[in-house]
């Protein structure tokens, strides 16, 4: 049969009844004959916890004990679900990222997986044991415990996949698959059978939660099959596959609207419009390990421009702090900030061959009277940011421009 590596995430290993449960459908597959990798979250609502007691020592914990300290949610949940599956009869054996060894950078609580040593998960899968990760962490070179991130136990479930050379990464969370856009914001939409790791990395870097981004950039580098399932009921879920040209061809215009609240916009105005300059600003927010999103430049008529860009929320006050120090060195003339913005994208494969996209999403949300602040745009997506109140309404009102919506009676909600 077929080497399956699975990942559940905190809701569906969020109790010990849920754990027995998943435990119950690893049984399953492992009577069918199936080779299973088992990868899991923290039991959900464990790692925030976690961090609130770490906050209530420091206000800014120290980044390498907080990986100590949150890396022992997945810890608690590998053993309950080999407990759980030794229960049933069948031999089982629980790896912290250490003991795999999941080898990492030494970029705390932000960590990039560098290497997997796999063999001795080969040598239980060849003994007949079911193999249970501990997802989100993994050590550097010195043994330091790391963590990759929220959302980074997809990242686990693929790179071990990809390590595995797995038939299938099934991926179980508390949706049944991908859909065209959050169905709690938009109540008609549509789960898609199959979507491209292209069109995914799009909608997963754009704010879509499904999936971490650097997940699908596992997937579709080694060309590991992906598939988001629910775990609380049955169904065929999402394939996440390479583009094939035959499929492109009947791609719809759109395939989804991605959206992200947790975006924030910093202007350095006044800024001496000379060579270089925009590499003098940008370097040091690198160097601090923070990333930037849309980037828009103004030149005005005293020869000074304005340079804008996005960062996450979180990121804002550490980015403004190191830009107050860049304007007084380069002389401009202020920094400003503003947290009340989102980020609202569609994306598809299919605007590569047609023209005017861009203008009916412009119009649309014109006729919702949403003001355009900042663009943003590639060859299979157009990201606008607009004031965060608007944020719902853009969404609806897109997803109805480019005939996402279901029809009534197939409307679906989030299971």
């Amino acid at each position: 049969m077929s080497l399956l590596v699975q990942k559940y995430g905190g809701t569906s290993v969020g109790t010990v009844e849920r754990i027995e449960a998943v435990a119950d459908k690893v049984a399953g597959f492992r009577a069918q004959g199936h080779d299973m990798v088992i990868v899991v979250s923290a039991m959900s609502g464990e790692t925030n916890r976690l961090i609130g007691l770490a906050q209530q020592i420091q206000e800014y914990p120290d980044p390498r004990e907080l990986d100590v300290l949150v890396s022992t949610g997945e810890q608690v949940t590998i053993a309950l679900l080999c407990m759980a599956l030794k229960k049933r009869g069948w031999d089982a054996r629980s790896y912290t990222g250490g003991q795999v060894k999941i080898l990492t950078d030494s970029a705390h609580t932000k960590a990039r997986i560098q290497e997997i040593d796999e063999a001795n998960m080969r040598a239980d899968l060849a003994a007949g044991r079911v193999v249970v990760v501990a997802g989100f962490q993994g050590v550097d070179e010195l043994n330091n415990i790391t963590t990759l991130g929220r959302g980074g136990s997809d990242t686990t479930g693929v790179a071990l996949a990809a390590a595995l050379t797995a038939d299938e990464c099934q991926i179980y969370t508390d949706v049944d698959g991908v859909y065209t856009t959050d169905p709690r914001v938009v109540e008609r939409a549509q789960r898609l059978d199959r979507i491209t790791f292209e069109e995914m990395l799009e909608m997963a870097s754009l704010g879509s939660k499904v999936l971490q981004i650097r997940a699908v950039e596992f997937a579709g580098k080694y060309n590991v099959p992906l598939r988001v399932l629910s775990s609380f009921k049955e169904g065929p879920g999402t394939l996440i596959t390479l583009d094939e040209e035959e499929d492109t061809m009947e791609k719809p215009l759109v395939s989804g609207i991605a959206f992200n609240r947790d975006e924030a916009k910093i202007t350095l105005a006044g800024v001496p419009n000379t060579p270089g300059v925009a590499a003098s600003i940008l370097a040091p927010i690198g160097a601090a390990n923070i990333e930037v999103d849309v980037i828009v430049q103004n030149v005005g008529a005293d020869n000074t421009t304005d340079l804008t860009f996005t960062v996450n929320k979180g990121d804002m006050k550490a980015a403004v702090a190191v830009l107050e120090g860049v304007a007084q060195e380069i002389g401009a003339r202020e920094v400003r900030a503003d947290s009340e913005v989102a980020k609202v994208s569609i994306v598809g494969v299919g605007m590569r061959s047609h023209a005017g996209v861009a203008s009916q999403m412009f119009t649309a949300l014109a006729q919702e009277n949403i003001n355009i602040q900042m663009i943003t745009t590639s060859e299979i997506k157009i990201s606008v940011i607009i004031e965060e109140r608007y944020l719902e309404l853009a969404v609806r009102c897109l997803h109805t421009a480019f005939g996402l919506d279901a029809e009534p009676e197939e409307s679906r909600v989030r299971g």
